[in-house]
């Protein structure tokens, strides 16, 4: 007699993934010789600009006697702790000065460190890198170099706008990535009349392949029963309109959408910042009606609210998540989740071990839901 085909038990583990370029504060607000509090993967971290412009981030601690530094003085290119007086470079985090030491004390100040990460602007964000935990030693670090640069948007023409919203939201990083690539919820969260209904539900097939570190929803058409594809068919006056979808590790969901000459890109992270606590972060681009003024806020608007609705929708799961139960995911619909706990499991033992990721979709696949 077969086995019955039961759906899947699943306890997320909360992990979060170093290694990995992380959204840290929208740009427009670090302003230049300012200091900027942020948390990632439960590090406090210190962001601003220098006199130059250029982003840093620094731990939020003096590697003396852990005092914020957020708090101290910063002159545009040292940063001052507020206790004994001791500076910091805030690029790479080399103590400049130690105001205490007489001068027949011979201490190598320029071998202390505070810590201090890679650091980029990129599409309207500040990103920081967030590399393996060192070995013990606080304050004699060197800072770590990303092995490359922070994500971007895909663009397809050299005029564009771009637009961000961000929400946070009162779960794991684990739910909330699992939330951003769940196809079934749509009708069910974010019903508008100009979107969608439950009276509109119908039966989707959709092609899935491996990505390097990741899966993507191969170029398809977009979804019959949503009013926005509908005008976007009409507004183009393209033969076809198509969308990829793409997620990487460690948060990274990607949307492109192209109607000949027209095209609008997304990159969505989910970014954790304490273990039962993350933001989503979107940041769009679309060259799209680029000339007509009221564009850029409606899509904020459009974005806004499904952003919200997803937020009071975390809200409410983390209600029940607070008693610890146990979860399932089923097939068709949470394959991508289950990819993503796959992914995840298979990243952290290719690490311990040295050897290559073994990737949990080793060829195309075809996925069926109703949504």
């Amino acid at each position: 007699m077969p086995e019955l085909d039961l759906p899947q038990r699943q306890a997320t583990d909360t992990l979060m993934l170093p290694g990995f370029w992380y959204r840290a504060l929208p740009a427009d607000r670090v302003q230049r010789n300012q200091l900027h509090r942020a948390t990632l993967l439960e590090l406090p971290l210190v962001i601003g600009r220098d006199r130059r412009n250029r982003p840093f981030a620094l731990r939020d601690a003096c590697p003396h006697r852990g005092m914020p530094l957020h708090s101290g003085r910063f002159d545009g290119e040292n940063l001052e702790c507020p206790y004994h007086g001791w500076q910091f470079d805030v690029h790479n985090g080399q103590c400049q000065l130690i105001p205490s030491l007489t001068s027949d004390q011979t201490m190598k100040v320029d071998r202390i460190y505070a810590g201090s990460y890679p650091c980029e602007e990129q599409d309207d964000f500040i990103w920081v890198y967030i590399p393996d935990p060192g070995p013990p030693g606080a304050g004699f670090t060197k800072p770590a170099e990303a092995c490359e640069p922070a994500p971007s948007i895909e663009k397809f023409s050299a005029k564009y706008k771009l637009a961000y919203l961000q929400a946070e939201m009162p779960v794991s990083i684990d739910h909330g990535i699992i939330g951003l690539m769940d196809p079934a919820h749509g009708p069910f969260v974010h019903q508008a009349w100009w979107w969608r209904t439950q009276h509109s539900i119908h039966e989707k097939k959709k092609n899935f392949e491996p990505i390097p570190n990741g899966f993507r929803m191969s170029a398809h058409t977009p979804s019959s029963n949503s009013a926005p594809y509908k005008l976007l068919r009409l507004y183009a006056d393209a033969d076809s309109i198509t969308t990829t979808i793409d997620f990487v590790l460690p948060n990274i969901r990607t949307e492109t959408i192209r109607a000949g000459k027209y095209w609008f890109s997304s990159l969505t992270t989910v970014t954790p910042i304490l273990r039962n606590q993350c933001r989503i972060d979107v940041v769009a681009a679309w060259n799209l009606f680029r000339w007509v003024p009221f564009v850029p806020d409606l899509l904020k608007y459009v974005f806004g609210k499904f952003v919200e609705q997803d937020r009071r929708t975390m809200e409410m799961q983390a209600e029940g998540l607070k008693h610890n139960p146990h979860l399932m995911l089923i097939d068709d619909a949470d394959k991508p989740a289950k990819w993503y706990f796959q992914l995840k499991a298979a990243h952290l033992e290719s690490k311990r071990t040295g050897e290559p990721m073994k990737h949990p979709l080793q060829a195309p696949l075809t996925l069926k839901w109703r949504s």
